[in-house]
């Protein structure tokens, strides 16, 4: 099984069938953020500070890590940015293409993984805006290491990711409410399926997640070269029972620093 294709094939259906994730920012967000008027998210709902950005976005490169879907980098490319949205979905990527094409943006799309940027030079971007995304890369160590070459040295990587205590409860007991202990620390979603499950799952186009520790999320970052400068938490907004017990989701600001 390629991770990659598959979940390629999974977002590109997650486009067609309209999620959340997937839904391009309005005219009337872009308009807004072309005046300085603008916020972009990496978790769920929580904005990122405006204090983690610099005063101006103009010129500045940026690279919007596993980030198409016509969101945060027209955003920032409103703000004057100069920026490049990287994704596996090609229909994503179309999401950003439109919103651009829509509202004379200066962006650029680029198809591959997030954890292979070879196409990229070493330190050719200011600031990486990397959502959350690596639930969807089985050794995100790769992940951090290319997000730290291309990057500049005392450049920014903001990033959202999930707290693994999500993983650990069953999914389908969880959207009805109840929360049961079911998957280990760190896992996959199909770590438990028989190999028939396996198929029907794969053939169904579903995404394939990995759930990965927080010393992999944090301690990776800094083993690749950043220092860990800034965090903040959100969650689902009180769509989950999670909700009412912890916060699921970390958004940190590191800054790449060559010692």
């Amino acid at each position: 099984m390629d991770v990659v294709i598959q979940n390629s094939r999974a977002w590109d259906k997650k486009v067609e069938e309209g999620a959340v994730y997937t839904k391009a920012v309005s005219e009337e967000v872009i308009e807004k953020s072309k005046a300085g008027d603008w916020e972009i998210t990496v978790t769920t709902g929580k904005p990122v500070p405006r204090s983690w950005f610099p005063d101006s976005m103009e010129g500045l490169r940026v690279l919007c890590l596993a980030s198409g879907g016509g969101q945060q980098g027209p955003v920032l490319a409103a703000a004057g940015a100069d920026v490049t949205v990287v994704d596996i979905s090609a229909k994503q990527l179309e999401q950003d293409r439109l919103v651009a094409k829509r509202d004379h943006l200066n962006l650029k799309t680029v198809q591959c993984s997030m954890s292979d940027l070879s196409v990229f030079s070493d330190e050719e971007f200011d600031l990486i805006l990397h959502p959350v995304a690596n639930v969807f890369v089985e050794d995100i160590s790769q992940v951090w290491k290319e997000a730290s070459r291309v990057l500049k040295n005392k450049g920014t990587l903001i990033s959202g990711f999930t707290n693994p205590l999500l993983f650990i409860f069953d999914d389908e007991e969880d959207r009805k409410g109840n929360l049961v202990v079911k998957n280990k620390i760190p896992g996959s979603t199909v770590d438990s399926l028989t190999v028939q499950e396996k198929e029907d799952y794969i053939r169904l186009d579903e995404t394939i997640e990995f759930w990965h520790t927080l010393e992999e999320q944090i301690q990776g970052q800094i083993e690749a070269g950043f220092v860990i400068a800034g965090m903040y938490e959100d969650d689902f907004g009180g769509r989950r029972p999670l909700d009412e017990y912890i916060k699921c989701f970390v958004a940190t600001k590191a800054i790449k620093l060559n010692l």
